[in-house]
């Protein structure tokens, strides 16, 4: 990815000899009308946080950039504060018996370069990497991104072996994984949607996908209808809109919609109408339910002990993109609005 003038771009924390003293944060600044820009967030120097007792300071090695974020641009952010997200950082200093000097700790106090955390708030906890899986995998196949894939296939779709499976956005964070996990549980015929011919290439050649298309090529109905000529039991829907109504038409009696998300309709201001087949639900008793990964935090060690054993033997891999530079963390959240990911979006902040 190039990277994108930002206010304050490159901006670094003052360093004395090894000693750290200064913290960079991303901040909001104005509110969007449509897609965001470089100008809606400003790099904000401070010094570095003391921990109080009960809490730990970190260094935050990768953060996360996800789509949720351009829907709390619009009024859940408040402005000209750090912006939250997921992150995974090193213990610089503790004054909890819960973390100690070196743990490595998952948490949501991410755009920025250090930030303090309390061990079991808001999901914070410490970390044991797996040999010879990267640590960046806690940020998207064994994060957040995963477990949203892994709980809209297990508890959702309760997608049994030999099902057929579409998944839109397949190349995404949420998409790319869900292809993972949906063929380690057997199931049959996978078909995935991505916005350029590349992508395509890559969920076919790569990544198991059985058949995959442009949803620039034509309407989306038509064209999964030609990928999956025989129909599906099961949609992972990230997109909503004409995805939304084509899976409707492509999905036989019973089938069931994990809806995550919905990219059509994120910088477009009024939400698009329902889909016209939206009835066919009833017709065809389909069942349509919406997937909050918050509500299943309780099954990260259910998701570490399915994957670790498959990327350990290198079965599968993490697919992500990673950027490197917090200077660059804007850039990659733009960039990943943009469609410029595969997998996974991911900044390298230190090593």
């Amino acid at each position: 990815m190039r990277a994108t003038e930002c206010p304050a771009a490159g901006f670094l924390p003052t360093v004395v000899g090894m000693t750290t003293t200064r913290v960079i944060a991303v901040h909001q600044v104005a509110r969007p009308h449509g897609f965001p820009t470089p100008g809606h967030f400003s790099f904000v120097e401070s010094p570095l946080p003391v921990p109080a007792p009960g809490t730990a300071l970190v260094e935050n090695l990768h953060l996360s950039v996800d789509p949720y974020h351009r829907e709390m641009m619009d009024g859940d952010f408040e402005l000209n504060t750090p912006l939250e997200g997921r992150s995974l950082g090193r213990v610089l200093d503790s004054r909890s018996p819960a973390l100690k000097e070196g743990d490595l700790v998952f948490h949501r106090q991410g755009w920025r370069t250090h930030a303090l955390v309390t061990p079991g708030a808001d999901g914070t906890r410490r970390i044991t990497p797996y040999e010879g899986v990267p640590l960046s995998a806690y940020l998207s196949i064994l994060g957040g991104t995963g477990l949203t894939a892994y709980v809209a296939l297990t508890r959702t779709l309760r997608l049994q072996p030999g099902e057929d499976l579409f998944i839109s956005a397949a190349a995404g964070g949420v998409g790319t994984a869900a292809g993972r996990i949906a063929r380690l549980l057997g199931a049959g015929r996978i078909v995935g949607s991505a916005g350029s011919a590349a992508k395509v290439g890559h969920l076919t050649g790569r990544l198991g996908f059985d058949a995959a298309f442009d949803y620039h090529d034509g309407p989306v109905g038509e064209l999964l209808a030609k990928a999956a000529p025989d129909g599906i039991d099961a949609y992972v829907d990230n997109v909503g809109g004409d995805h939304l109504a084509g899976a409707i038409d492509a999905l036989r009696d019973h089938g069931r919609i994990a809806w995550v998300g919905a990219i059509a309709q994120y910088n477009g201001g009024r939400p698009p109408a329902a889909p016209r087949n939206l009835f066919d639900i009833v017709a065809k008793s389909l069942r349509l339910e919406g997937v909050l990964v918050r509500d299943y935090a309780h099954l990260q060690g259910e998701l570490e002990e399915f994957l670790a054993p498959h990327l350990r033997s290198g079965r599968i891999a993490p697919v992500e993109t990673v950027v490197d530079g917090f200077e660059r963390t804007v850039d990659a959240f733009l960039g990943m609005l943009r469609g410029q990911n595969t997998g996974k979006m991911v900044v390298r902040v230190a090593s």
